[in-house]
């Protein structure tokens, strides 16, 4: 492979990636396998998330080719291991998007995203040979985030009408936990506490889903919020001459109101 090239093309990565691994390779790509490389995924994909958020295309192409780099690096361990390359994953993927889009590449009509959605479940359903809606259920997989896995077996739960009719049956289901976990923490059952707590987040994806919000998308954003407003509580005391640990809450809660205020000021809020 040529170095320094003014373009770089996908076999390139492939290439490199081969290199990286051969025996005369880079130690650290050499010792890592797919379990080891678990974590960067996920980081990745965050990072390509944080790029979305920020609207940064020239951070989303670097954050993009990382991931990328993540699936060639996974594709060259299975071929090492006599299992597949990432031709195969080209391949199989580019199988699964013209199967599901049957009303693109098929005869089935589509007219509306609900249509598109309906006809890529049941054909889902068909590939993994799923007979039952359980079975639908399970397959979502277990280390999704809590947040996003209850959305997401919420969602086929509802393909087949398990579902509540509008968003005021799921608000009052909200009201119904936050009723049982007062009990329960009154009871000190810490066992009961626990389960009702899961109940009321559950409850609480259910009125997310119903007004399309991602629940975790929904509280990433909030806990951002949450840093900046207390990075002004925390610099106002300074500038102040005050530190948090002598302030009362009541004084620190003013500050709050004050970054809340300025938040809306700057939204054109207020």
């Amino acid at each position: 492979m040529k170095l320094n090239k003014d373009k770089y093309t996908i076999q390139d990565l492939l290439d490199i990636m081969a290199r990286l691994r051969a025996p005369n390779g880079c130690p650290w790509d050499r010792e890592q396998d797919h379990k080891s490389l678990k974590r960067y995924l996920i980081e990745e994909a965050y990072e390509v998330l944080e790029a979305i958020d920020e609207e940064n295309p020239k951070k989303l192409c670097d954050e993009l080719g990382d991931l990328l780099l993540q699936v060639i690096f996974h594709a060259q361990i299975a071929k090492e291991n006599g299992q597949f390359d990432f031709g195969d994953v080209a391949h199989g993927v580019s199988a699964k998007m013209i199967n599901r889009h049957r009303h693109v590449f098929g005869e089935e009509e589509a007219e509306t995203a609900d249509d598109v959605m309906s006809i890529w479940e049941k054909v889902k359903k068909e590939e993994k040979g799923l007979d039952t809606q359980t079975q639908v259920l399970k397959e979502v997989p277990g280390n999704l985030p809590a947040l996003m896995r209850s959305f997401k077996v919420q969602q086929k739960a509802a393909q087949v009408g398990f579902d509540w009719d509008d968003v005021d049956d799921a608000m009052a289901k909200v009201k119904e936990e936050v009723r049982e976990l007062e009990q329960a923490y009154k009871n000190g059952a810490a066992d009961d506490i626990e389960e009702e707590l899961g109940d009321l987040l559950f409850a609480v994806v259910n009125v997310s889903r119903f007004l399309k919000v991602q629940p975790e998308l929904a509280l990433a954003a909030t806990v951002n919020k949450f840093i900046r407003r207390f990075e002004y509580v925390e610099a106002t005391a300074a500038k102040q001459g005050r530190q948090l640990k002598d302030m009362t809450l009541k004084d620190m809660d003013a500050l709050w109101d004050e970054a809340k205020d300025i938040e809306k000021r700057e939204k054109g809020e207020a």
